[in-house]
């Protein structure tokens, strides 16, 4: 039988571990400080555990963690890396670099179900959900792990589409045995499922960034699926019984497309759609993929849009678009390598 994985294991997994092989309880919260703060990657650097511990627990386990297969470096200093998911699956993280800040772009799922039109990785269909242990890995293994200052569930895949293994992610991320840090320094992006978001709202602190793109439901539809089984207008009513007023952010992203969603009509639509909710939105230039017709709208249009909606109270930013030379757009570098495959 294959060895099992450490790393990606909560406390109390690691618990359960050493109970079952009978080693002392408190030997779980050693490990987890080898595996989340020291980030060793074999069992033989935990010296803190016996070596008759160490030995048993090799031949169950080993820690489980890899390095990304290749990366591709932007001008403007983003890293784009690939993670091998499963022998011929692929899933990319991208490092962003900013002054004092420096953000990883984290995927959850090999592919995704929701098929956005404007987005590269529903065009390689699904193939399975990530494990705890394989988002944590992009974030471990990165290079430039100790630079990190937040962390964006905005990679490949619908992180609510695989909640339990994100969720288990995340405690691993905040808690004080793990990376301990704060749930502010990490957002959560979704095009907002049903069944998962009001969990997700309940049992995170983290920060929510919703994928609208389209005010109104039918342009949303055509644009995204998923707004089919839960429309735009419902999922704007959940949030409104929730208080993001204080330190958890509610955010809003919104790709601007050239003639389909960026006139003042649409700015107006928003207005009356977020009307009383305390959020921000994002506006977000259009990274061209191959084989869709839709087009990015000029600087101007967008700086247009965003003075509409602050002129009239909603705080809006356009996000700076980075790696645009290193296939930017999400799912666009594992697509390349599934082809060469």
């Amino acid at each position: 039988m294959p060895n099992q994985y450490l790393f990606g294991k909560t406390l109390g997994e690691l618990q359960q571990v050493v109970a079952d092989l009978g080693m002392p309880r408190f030997a779980a919260g050693q490990m987890a400080s080898w595996l989340y703060q020291k980030q060793v990657h074999s069992i033989d650097e935990m010296t803190n555990l016996s070596l008759k511990h160490r030995e048993l627990l090799k031949q169950h386990f080993e820690v489980g963690t890899c390095p990304p297969v290749e990366a591709m470096r932007s001008v403007d200093g983003t890293i784009k890396y690939l993670y091998r998911a499963a022998e011929t699956k692929f899933v990319e993280s991208v490092f962003i670099p900013d002054d004092d800040r420096a953000t990883l772009c984290v995927s959850s799922q090999v592919g995704c179900k929701m098929n956005c039109k404007f987005c590269m990785t529903g065009k390689q269909g699904f193939s399975g959900n990530l494990t705890a242990r394989e988002i944590l890995n992009q974030i471990q293994s990165l290079p430039e792990f100790p630079q990190l200052t937040n962390i964006v569930m905005m990679g490949m895949g619908e992180p609510l589409d695989n909640l339990d293994e994100v969720l288990h992610a995340l405690e691993i991320m905040t808690a004080s045995y793990g990376y301990g840090w704060s749930p502010k320094r990490i957002t959560l992006s979704s095009v907002g499922l049903r069944k998962g978001l009001k969990r997700f709202i309940e049992e995170s602190d983290c920060h929510l960034a919703i994928s609208l793109h389209a005010p109104i439901p039918a342009l949303r539809r055509e644009l995204m699926p998923a707004e089919k089984a839960f429309s735009i207008v419902e999922i704007v009513d959940l949030l409104r019984g929730y208080d993001f007023s204080k330190q958890r952010r509610l955010s809003f992203e919104y790709i601007l497309f050239k003639g389909v969603n960026d006139s003042i009509a649409h700015a107006k639509e928003l207005l009356k759609l977020l009307r009383g909710l305390d959020c921000r939105i994002n506006l977000i230039r259009f990274h061209a993929i191959p084989n869709v017709d839709l087009q990015g709208c000029e600087m101007e249009q967008m700086v247009a849009f965003r003075d509409y909606l602050t002129s009239h109270g909603l705080f809006t930013t356009i996000r700076a678009s980075r790696g645009e030379d290193i296939y930017a757009a999400c799912g666009m570098l594992s697509t390349k390598k599934l082809q060469a495959n």
